[in-house]
């Protein structure tokens, strides 16, 4: 009898056992929509999390929206349908989620919202945001800048009185746009030299390189010997400008101080050639940080509602040494 019940214990430990195995090992899916490829950010920010799906053996459902809200909302909708686990995505622009998020949260599928902000009637509809502070890296490229322009005693090209500034601007309505954008301002208001700079001209150039080209040949166009500074709200824009810079007959960097925001790649191969200043970087490698804390929040753990990347400010004389450890 004895042996018979050490039999039956040890047969249901081994049922026991082999369940809750089967509970651990089971695969997470998960739904992921991306805004699009504007950029070398935003490719290295894909393949990130693509790779980090892999490492953490993510079934991903991975969906891009060509730089169309509409085709994230259908995205979304078409992951809800499916009952994947958790839906993540980088939202275009902030606004216009409510409905689409209340059908996640009804199918009660958790949403975890990577890279730009968004703006909802009710903050529960998200759990949390994973990404970089774009109001902090707008702070951080007028505080490279007002102490650039002291230590090099820049002096306005036209003569006058104020170091005039354009500015390429992201997409209109993304987070990154305004929370660079009021970083930048803010930080300018605040500074006991506010009044030696002067905004001349500010326009969307989309975060992309072409748009970025045509806009600053516009700007040349009309302030050619009146632009001291460009400020461009990502790296590409940047890169583009400087082929409109070069075009008008001017020396990037020298006639015209640029920075931005990104730290990619390109922009460091720029300021080794001499054609850019600085960059502020704007962390695309969030894959890791995202299905980690995808995975907590699945567990029913709590975490924070906004988890931030590390980010670093990039002037050119460090690039040759920075750029071989560069990963996007």
């Amino acid at each position: 009898m004895k042996l018979v019940k050490a039999v039956l214990a040890a047969s249901l430990g081994a049922v026991i056992a082999a369940s809750s195995m089967s509970v651990q090992a089971k695969q997470l899916t998960i739904g992921f929509s991306q805004i699009g490829a504007e950029s070398e950010w935003r490719t290295a920010n894909t393949n990130d999390v693509k790779a980090a799906a892999k490492a953490h053996g993510i079934n991903l459902k991975f969906s891009d929206a060509q730089q169309k809200q509409e085709n994230q909302i259908k995205a979304i909708r078409t992951f809800i349908a499916q009952k994947v686990d958790l839906i993540g995505f980088v939202p275009i622009v902030a606004t216009g989620w409510d409905n689409i998020l209340r059908e996640a949260k009804r199918a009660k599928i958790p949403v975890l919202v990577m890279d730009r902000d968004l703006t909802v009637s009710d903050p529960s509809l998200y759990v949390a945001k994973i990404g970089t502070d774009s109001y902090t890296e707008g702070r951080k490229v007028f505080d490279w800048l007002d102490k650039y322009v002291h230590d090099k005693n820049i002096k306005p090209r036209n003569g006058g009185d104020k170091i005039n500034i354009v500015i390429l601007e992201g997409t209109v309505g993304a987070s990154a746009t305004t929370g660079r954008g009021n970083g930048f301002s803010d930080a300018l208001k605040e500074s006991p030299n506010k009044d030696l700079y002067n905004v001349l001209a500010s326009q969307t150039g989309d975060f992309t390189r072409q748009k970025g080209q045509e806009v600053m040949e516009s700007f040349l166009k009309s302030n050619r010997n009146d632009i001291d500074v460009l400020f461009a709200m990502n790296d590409d824009m940047a890169l583009g400008a400087i082929q409109a810079i070069e075009a008008a007959g001017l020396v990037p960097a020298k006639d015209i101080t640029i920075v931005s925001v990104d730290g990619v790649k390109g922009i460091f191969q720029a300021m080794i050639e001499g054609k850019a200043n600085a960059t502020v970087e704007c962390n695309p490698l969030q894959g890791d940080l995202f299905f980690t804390t995808a995975e907590k929040i699945l567990k029913g753990e709590s975490v924070p509602k906004s988890v931030f990347v590390e980010e670093g400010v990039y002037p050119a004389e460090t690039a040759k040494e920075v750029f071989p450890s560069r990963k996007y």
